[in-house]
């Protein structure tokens, strides 16, 4: 049986950083919250890398990640073949086994998709969704939403650095940060830059970015079997996802415009 994904994913193309609402406290508890907060925005490129390192190697840890001679892993690997870097981060690619329908990628080029959706999505889909995810690498707004992250965390529990060098995360600060980043979506503008990079990057790396629209329309489709049911994990995740009709317009109409051939498994 596959295993669940501890504490809850990033979730799947909309990703924005959100700070939420923190419970009644004395004054002195304001303070020393503040002091952590201030050490947190100060944290340099040095020390956010150790930070986004530490998390990727802990989620890689809690979570199981199928072997290289995994049909899973074999797949991805053929599918991101030529797919090197984003904006000159390196990027690097792992599936996780588990249960939950969900993708996401690190600021560092860290790249995880879940089996659950490479069961529903062709290639062509799954290309599309690691396209996005890989725009919001390029346009660094993974890097802004793991600081702010981080700083909702480090408000809550004492997060900061400490002489230069980074303070070393419980299992329970990466559990916040994990929950800080579920809880959190992209800018309206910032979800069609990294469509836009995505659709390119494709494009650019010998790949059909019709993936893109594919991807947007695979999306739709789950929405509409999660329906009414508000509990339904499908309508949850795909919850913050607006204006899909509109994204899936823009990038159907630029590849019909530019002359792409639509995949013939997507006829």
């Amino acid at each position: 049986m596959k295993k669940m994904l501890l504490k809850a994913a990033l979730l799947l193309l909309c990703l924005a950083v959100g700070v939420p609402a923190m419970a009644q406290f004395n004054l002195k508890k304001a303070l020393s919250g503040a002091a952590k907060a201030a050490k947190a925005i100060t944290l340099t490129d040095e020390q956010m890398t150790e930070y986004v390192k530490e998390y990727i190697e802990w989620m890689d840890e809690h979570n199981q990640v199928c072997p290289d001679d995994n049909p899973y892993t074999q797949r991805l690997k053929k599918l991101t073949e030529g797919l090197g870097d984003a904006d000159g981060i390196p990027l690097n690619f792992k599936v996780y086994y588990v249960t939950d329908v969900n993708a996401f990628a690190c600021a560092d080029g860290s790249v995880r998709v879940f089996s659950s959706l490479m069961d529903i999505m062709t290639d062509e889909e799954l290309l599309g969704v690691i396209g996005h995810e890989i725009g919001h690498v390029a346009h660094r707004d993974s890097k802004s939403g793991f600081r702010t992250a981080l700083l909702t965390s480090a408000l809550k529990d004492g997060i900061s650095s400490q002489g230069g060098k980074v303070a070393a995360l419980t299992d329970s600060q990466l559990g916040d940060l994990s929950e800080a980043l579920v809880n959190a979506t992209y800018s309206q503008k910032q979800e069609r830059e990294a469509d836009d990079y995505g659709y390119e990057f494709l494009k650019k790396s010998g790949k059909n970015p019709w993936s893109m629209a594919l991807s947007f329309r695979k999306l739709k489709s789950l929405q509409e079997e999660a329906g009414a049911q508000k509990t339904s994990k499908l309508n949850q995740l795909f919850s913050t996802h607006p204006d899909l009709d509109e994204r899936i317009k823009r990038m159907e109409e630029r590849a019909t415009s530019e002359g792409v051939e639509k995949p013939a498994d997507a006829q």
